[in-house]
């Protein structure tokens, strides 16, 4: 696991969370896969809607900008990050993300890395953890934004 902070300025969270205000938010297990369409429980902005979209663009061009990531990932392409929320009581059980990703625009990737980009500060929610099972046991993660 490798914590990349900084990859949003302040303008681009603020930019992010006011589109993301706006956007058409749905039913999360839309793109969850069948392996984990019964542990998902949350509301997703739906990929298609113009302020989801144009938010999408704002993250990937940071990553794309974030010398740490290219490094690291080499990616030869990078899917639009999905964005969700959850309202008290929901949640996202254990699975594993699919490595096959189904795109809004048609077609789908191969995806080999997963990420988690917080946009909002630990203070500014309760729960929200992510938590990654790995050889050395459950790791709890809840990052700045």
């Amino acid at each position: 696991m490798l914590h990349l902070p900084g990859i949003l300025s302040a303008d681009d969270l603020d930019r992010i969370r006011a589109l993301l205000t706006a956007a058409v938010w749905v039913d999360g297990r839309a793109t969850a896969g069948n392996l984990s369409h019964h542990v998902k429980d949350n509301r997703q902005a739906d990929e298609r809607d113009s302020a989801a979209a144009e938010a999408a663009s704002v993250v990937l061009h940071a990553v794309e900008r974030h010398p740490l990531f290219v490094s690291a990932a080499l990616p030869c392409r990078i899917s639009p990050p999905l964005f969700n929320r959850y309202a008290g009581g929901q949640a996202y059980g254990a699975h594993v993300d699919g490595a096959i990703r189904p795109l809004a625009a048609g077609g789908a990737m191969r995806t080999d890395l997963s990420a988690t980009l917080f946009l909002n500060d630990p203070e500014d929610y309760e729960g929200g953890e992510l938590q990654v099972e790995a050889r050395e046991g459950r790791q709890s993660v809840r990052l700045p934004a």
